[in-house]
């Protein structure tokens, strides 16, 4: 049996293709295949896949563009390894990656399904820098959140505090990854949490604390595509919703602050300023929602005076929330 299949889910990114194909064919690891799924592209990807002589790379095509969960679902299918790795089609890994998380694995007990690993964001520009420096800075006041374990990670996949990111970073036994229904196909967003949330219930997840992963900061859905994909998401586990806000964990505001920056983002100012009010934001949030307004402002530019207003309430909000955590105690035990 294969150590390691590799999937990657691809849709008319030929010219980004050969960097995530590459970066997993130079895996210090080399008992793997490389599953790429063409979900229909209509581009050179069919040219790029001829290009790889490798008896490792195995190419899967779908007719039709199904959607990037159908095409993982298709590479778990087809996979042949004791393990799963997922991999966009944009994004690379550092060599070292699968040999990393594989030894996070190693002498721990069968309860212990997969592994992920942090990652690193490739943000364009200037600003994209400043902003990433900014948060990491203004983070550092926060609560650490618990990275590994079973029960005890859902609260913190749920409230956004960890995330898995089962696009690039997750590595998980190839059997709880069919057991668990692979991706849900019928989610536009939040399919990675939710996948690792059902991986979860097979098991525990352990961590990695090195970014072993480079990702492309790419485009988002229309907002109001991730707000129907979020009531979806917490719709579908709101019992643990429940059950973890009331151990102290900010989950649903957290997806209004989320709700919040793609609205920001879409120009739609008034809207976003009616999530951000019921939002939990902590400092380290405060660069992404100013980023966030400033798109906004420049795809539907207001005057000075309204620019000025809704960034006040923004830090306004976060140091509310700053605030109420100060004085809250550190979330309890979660029966």
């Amino acid at each position: 049996m294969t150590l390691v299949s590799v999937v990657i889910p691809t849709y008319n990114r030929a010219a980004t293709l050969p960097r995530a194909i590459d970066s997993a064919l130079q895996q210090t690891v080399d008992d793997l295949e490389v599953i790429v799924v063409d979900d229909g592209s209509t581009d050179e990807t069919e040219a790029v896949l001829e290009t790889y002589d490798d008896p490792r790379v195995r190419p899967i095509v779908h007719a039709t563009n199904r959607g990037a969960n159908v095409a993982r679902n298709t590479g778990i299918e087809h996979a042949h390894g004791e393990y799963v790795a997922f991999l966009d089609s944009d994004d690379e890994w550092h060599p070292a990656k699968l040999e990393r998380q594989l030894a996070a694995l190693e002498g721990r007990s069968d309860d212990w399904v997969g592994v992920y690993c942090d990652s690193a964001h490739e943000l364009s520009g200037t600003s994209g820098t400043v902003r990433s420096v900014a948060a990491s800075v203004l983070a550092r006041g926060d609560a650490e959140p618990t990275r590994e374990g079973g029960d005890e990670l859902v609260g913190e996949v749920l409230a956004d505090n960890v995330q898995p990111g089962a696009g690039s970073t997750l590595l998980v036994r190839t059997s709880v990854a069919r057991e668990a229904g692979g991706f849900d196909e019928t989610l536009d967003r939040f399919q990675d949490p939710e996948f690792c949330l059902r991986v979860l219930e097979y098991g525990k997840l352990a961590y990695v604390d090195e970014p072993l992963v480079r990702r492309a900061e790419t485009g988002h859905p229309p907002a109001d595509v991730i707000a129907n994909a979020s009531e979806q998401y917490l719709t579908a586990y709101e019992a643990d919703v429940e059950r973890f806000e009331a151990a102290g964990y900010d989950i649903r505001s957290t997806h209004e602050l989320i709700l919040a920056k793609r609205y920001f983002a879409d120009g739609r100012l008034a809207r976003g300023l009616w999530h951000a009010q019921a939002a939990s934001v902590s400092l380290r949030h405060v660069p992404g929602v100013c980023w966030a307004v400033g798109t906004g402002i420049r795809r539907r530019p207001l005057p000075v005076v309204a620019t000025i207003a809704i960034l006040a309430v923004v830090v306004v909000v976060s140091w509310s929330t700053l605030s109420r955590r100060m004085l809250a105690a550190t979330p309890t035990s979660v029966s």
